[in-house]
């Protein structure tokens, strides 16, 4: 009896509560058909397919939409020249853009992964022409635009020693090789093996005899000096040539040599700009030594000989002298030439080369606000505060030139010259 009046006593809660449950799924049920529920909820869909719409556009638009911090790039190939505003940082990232596509062998300037960084940036595409290689019996065409015969062979993945002779010729039959302007003549360097007083050296020549080895390495036999095979020997590849001295001690020491790095103007690219055009590679040299002993200690040591195991290979560089474009506003302000590379350096690294940026903000190059800030730095050379510039013209806020007459003023009042200014700004990261 005592256990039936317990159930008795807990069954009206519970039906209470099932009672209650059943209220709320009723009420959210009347509430999914609110007549307001519905079209919420396709104005969310719609949203949601709008949103992803834009972004697509956005994504797989091939034109630029100019921009206060946009870049103007000028790009030649084709034979046409396009003139386009652009966000983008690097060469590659534009012309992924603009679907310029590069065929094999094209060659770009600046390379793909050089920074667009200012206005009337120039981008040069050249388009690859068949050029047939010749090495030795074998004949291979490809397609190239480099305009050194060492970079078209390298180009075409064929391996090429620094004392390979590489020369072009004038394509004699084109409907036989299949090229257009020129071929590529590969004329091979033999591998010799000299042991220059016991000391191996592999070397490539292109000498015929051991002889005339040993006149183009400069090979200098001295009293006591011994070479074999003879001189008139001919070479062969992977021939042994020795050269000894008994009774001595002789010690050898490789040494590199420097790359040799030829720069030319091009007026095509943008200043500051540059691109390679033959990929340059340091040399390396054995120098050896005949040391002299006293009581089986050495006491002092003379020079025997030189002798250079490797060419070095000149890399030859193209670097932009364009002045069109903000950076060409340093000849307007009256800045030297030879002072360019100093005032690009400290006003890219102030302000990034915009005459609207203020301290502190960062990013792209934004619109003039309509005032200055009264503290801080402000413009090219990050003057602080900006209103000092006023002294050079009164569009001091937003006119380039003005702003770097400021600058060269500032740059030659306080330390002397634009060489010094960037001497002082390496130094201590700040003018």
């Amino acid at each position: 009896m005592a256990t039936s009046s317990k159930l008795k006593s807990k069954l009206p809660k519970r039906l209470r509560t099932l009672k209650l449950r059943n209220k709320r799924v009723h009420r959210f049920k009347l509430a999914g058909w609110h007549p307001f529920v519905i079209p919420f909820f396709t104005f969310g869909i719609l949203l949601v397919i709008t949103v992803v719409a834009f972004a697509l556009v956005r994504l797989t638009t091939n034109t630029d939409v100019p921009h206060t911090d946009a870049r103007i790039v000028i790009i030649s190939h084709d034979k046409q020249k396009q003139v386009v505003p652009s966000r983008e940082r690097t060469v590659g990232g534009l012309l992924k853009r603009l679907n310029i596509q590069l065929n094999e062998g094209d060659r770009v300037e600046p390379a793909q992964t050089a920074t667009i960084n200012q206005d009337d940036f120039r981008i040069n595409i050249y388009r690859a022409l068949p050029v047939q290689i010749v090495d030795g019996g074998n004949k291979i065409v490809t397609f190239s635009a480099a305009t050194t015969p060492r970079s078209i062979a390298s180009q075409s993945g064929t391996t090429v020693y620094p004392e390979d002779t590489v020369t072009t010729d004038p394509v004699q039959n084109f409907l036989k090789t299949g090229a257009i302007g020129q071929q590529v003549v590969i004329e091979r360097a033999t591998p010799v093996n000299l042991n220059l007083y016991g000391t191996p050296v592999a070397l490539r020549t292109q000498a015929k005899t051991v002889g005339e080895l040993m006149d183009q390495k400069a090979i200098k036999l001295s009293k006591g000096d011994q070479v074999t095979p003879t001189v008139d020997t001919p070479l062969a590849p992977q021939t042994q040539v020795f050269i000894t001295r008994n009774g001595v001690k002789i010690e050898s020491v490789t040494e590199n040599i420097a790359m040799p790095i030829q720069q030319i103007s091009d007026p095509s690219l943008a200043y500051g700009t540059t691109a390679v055009r033959q990929q340059g590679s340091a040399g390396k040299q054995v120098v050896t030594y005949q040391v002299t002993l006293r009581n089986d200690q050495p006491v002092g040591r003379s020079v025997l000989q030189t002798v250079i195991t490797q060419q070095p290979v000149t890399q030859i560089q193209v670097v932009g002298s364009s002045l069109s474009g903000i950076k060409g506003d340093m000849a307007q302000a009256g800045i030297s030439p030879n002072d360019y590379t100093y005032a690009d350096y400290i006003i890219s690294h102030e302000s990034g080369w915009c005459p609207t940026k203020a301290q502190g903000q960062y990013g792209g190059c934004p619109a003039y606000a309509g005032s200055v800030p009264s503290s801080g730095g402000y413009g090219l050379c990050q003057s602080t505060p900006g209103l000092k510039m006023a002294s050079a013209g009164d569009d001091w806020a937003t006119n380039p030139v003005t702003q770097l007459r400021w600058c060269s003023g500032y740059a030659i009042g306080r330390y002397g010259s634009w060489g010094a200014a960037y001497n002082h700004w390496v130094s201590y990261h700040n003018w």
